[in-house]
C-alpha cells in the first residue's frame, strides 16, 4: 500500500478573509500554531491540528417566567406547518434530527397556548433526493393541505427543484439546512429563508482549518451539484488564500455507484489532506481511501456526510478524520429534550436549526397577526433582530404579547437575517471522528456574512 507523503507541520499562513467574513476562533481561542499534544498518527501524516479545549460556545436555553399571556388576536385559521425534510435518500441521516427539531418547536408552541389562540398543527412529508420526483409530490399534497410555511428542504438540489412551487403559491419556505450560496439571490419574492449558513462560512472556516493542520496541499472529491460545487469553490478560496494549493479536484454525479477512478486521480496527486465534499456517499469512499494507505488523520469531511459511521466501517477507520457542520454544538440540555421527542436519536446535526425555523415561523405569525404566508414573510426579519433578547417561545411571545419588540436568538446560535433570508452570523462547529466512528466537537468558529 501506498501512504500520502509527510511534510512537516507548520504555522499556517492565515489571511484575512474576503467577502466580508470575520472569523474568530471561541472553544480553542484560535490558534493556528499545531499543537504538540496532537496524536503521533496525525503527526506522521503531516498533519498537527491545533489541540482542543474543554470548553464550548454558543447559547443557553432561557425560559419565559411566570405564564404566557393569552394572545389579543385570535385566528380562523389554525397556523399550519409543514415539512419536506429527508427520510429517504442520500441525507436520509439528516432526517430524524431535523424532523425532532420541529417536533420539539411544535411542541413547546403548542403547550404555551399556540398561535393566534390556536394549536400549531405539523404535517410530515419526505423530501427524498434529486434522484426522484419525492419532493415535487410531497410539496403538491404540503400546498393542498393549506400549509402556511414549509420547514425544509435539507438538501440545496432538492430545494431548487420546489423553491419556486413553494413560493409561487405564497407560502413561506424555511430550510433548516440549505447553505448553498445560490438562494441568496434567487427571485423568491421574500419567501425564502433560511437558518443555516451559505456555505461561503462553511468553506472559509474548513479551508483554513486544513491550513492550521499543517496541510500545503489538498486534494478533492466532490457531488457535483450546487452543494457541492458550492462549498468546493470557497473551500479552495480559503485555503489558497492561507498559502496551501489544491492538486486535485474530481467530481462526481448524484446516483454513482463507483468512485474508484475519482480516488486514483486524487490520490496520483499526492495531497497532504484530502476533502470529502459529499452526501452518504462517503461509505463507499472512505474504505478506498484507507484500503490505499490514507490515514483517516488526513480526512476532512463536511455537513453532508457527517454522520455515525459505527455500524458501516471497522473500529478505528475514521479515527482522527475532522469535519464541519454548520451551527453551534447541540448543548445536553437540547440533546435530552431531543431525546423524548425521539428516543433513538444518534445525529443531532440541524436540529437547532429546524427548532428555530419553526419558532421563527410562529412568532413572524403573532406578529403578524395573521397565518397567510406572505405576512409571515415579512415579519421574520422583524422578530429575529433590534428588540429585547430570547430564546424560547415561551419567553419570546411572553415579550411580544406584552407590547415588546423582540429579538429571538435560538439553539442554532445568533439569528439576524438579512434582506435576502440569509443568516448574517453563525457558528460552523469543528468536530473529531473517535476510534468507534462516532464525532465529537472539537471547536467552533463564529463568523459574519
Amino acid at each position: 500500500m501506498t501512504s500520502l507523503p509527510q511534510v512537516a507541520p507548520r504555522i499556517a499562513k492565515l489571511t484575512a478573509l474576503s467577502l466580508g467574513v470575520a472569523l474568530l476562533a471561541t472553544a480553542c481561542g484560535g490558534s493556528s500554531t499545531p499543537s504538540s499534544t496532537g496524536s503521533s498518527s496525525a503527526a506522521a501524516a503531516g498533519i498537527a491540528c491545533p489541540a482542543p479545549s474543554a470548553s464550548g460556545a454558543g447559547t443557553t436555553a432561557a425560559t419565559a417566567g411566570g405564564s404566557v399571556p393569552a394572545s389579543a388576536t385570535t385566528t380562523e385559521t389554525p397556523l399550519k406547518i409543514g415539512s419536506l425534510l429527508p427520510t429517504t435518500g442520500s441525507l436520509a441521516f439528516l432526517g430524524p434530527p431535523e424532523i425532532a427539531g420541529v417536533n420539539l418547536g411544535i411542541k413547546e408552541i403548542n403547550d404555551a397556548g399556540g398561535v393566534l389562540g390556536k394549536p400549531v398543527e405539523v404535517i410530515h412529508r419526505d423530501s427524498g433526493d434529486t434522484k426522484t420526483d419525492i419532493a415535487t409530490q410531497s410539496t403538491t399534497a404540503l400546498l393542498g393541505q393549506g400549509v402556511s410555511a414549509i420547514v425544509g428542504a435539507a438538501s440545496s438540489g432538492v430545494s431548487k427543484t420546489v423553491i419556486n412551487q413553494i413560493t409561487g403559491a405564497g407560502v413561506v419556505q424555511f430550510s433548516p439546512a440549505n447553505t448553498s450560496p445560490d438562494f441568496t439571490a434567487w427571485d423568491d419574492k421574500g419567501l425564502y429563508w433560511r437558518t443555516a449558513p451559505s456555505d461561503v462560512l462553511q468553506g472559509k472556516v474548513l479551508g483554513n482549518y486544513m491550513a492550521t493542520c499543517g496541510a500545503q496541499t489538498v486534494g478533492m472529491i466532490v457531488l457535483n451539484d450546487a452543494y457541492g460545487t458550492g462549498l468546493a469553490k470557497n473551500v479552495k478560496s480559503a485555503f489558497e488564500a492561507a498559502g496551501g494549493k489544491v492538486v486535485a479536484e474530481e467530481l462526481f454525479n448524484e446516483g454513482d455507484s463507483q468512485f474508484s477512478s475519482q480516488v486514483d486521480k486524487v490520490l496520483a496527486a499526492k495531497p497532504d489532506a484530502i476533502a470529502l465534499i459529499t452526501f452518504d456517499q462517503a461509505k463507499s469512499i472512505v474504505p478506498l481511501m484507507t484500503g490505499k494507505g490514507v490515514k483517516p488523520t488526513q480526512l476532512f469531511m463536511v455537513d453532508g456526510n457527517m454522520s455515525d459511521y459505527s455500524k458501516d466501517f471497522q473500529p478505528g477507520t475514521l479515527k482522527g478524520a475532522q469535519g464541519t457542520i454548520p451551527g453551534t454544538f447541540a448543548k445536553d440540555d437540547f440533546k435530552k429534550k431531543l431525546l423524548a421527542i425521539d428516543p433513538a436519536l444518534k445525529d443531532y446535526s440541524y436540529a437547532g436549526e429546524s427548532y428555530d425555523a419553526a419558532n421563527l415561523i410562529a412568532l413572524a405569525a403573532e406578529a403578524a397577526k395573521s397565518t397567510k404566508g406572505v405576512d409571515i414573510a415579512a415579519h421574520l426579519k422583524d422578530v429575529s433582530e433590534g428588540g429585547e433578547k430570547c430564546n424560547t417561545f415561551p419567553s419570546c411571545i411572553t415579550l411580544l404579547r406584552n407590547g415588546k419588540d423582540i429579538d429571538y436568538d435560538g439553539q442554532s446560535g445568533p439569528v439576524s437575517f438579512s434582506d435576502a433570508g440569509d443568516p448574517t452570523e453563525a457558528y460552523i462547529g469543528i468536530y473529531e471522528f473517535q476510534d468507534d466512528n462516532t464525532y465529537k466537537a472539537v471547536k467552533e468558529e463564529f463568523g459574519k456574512l
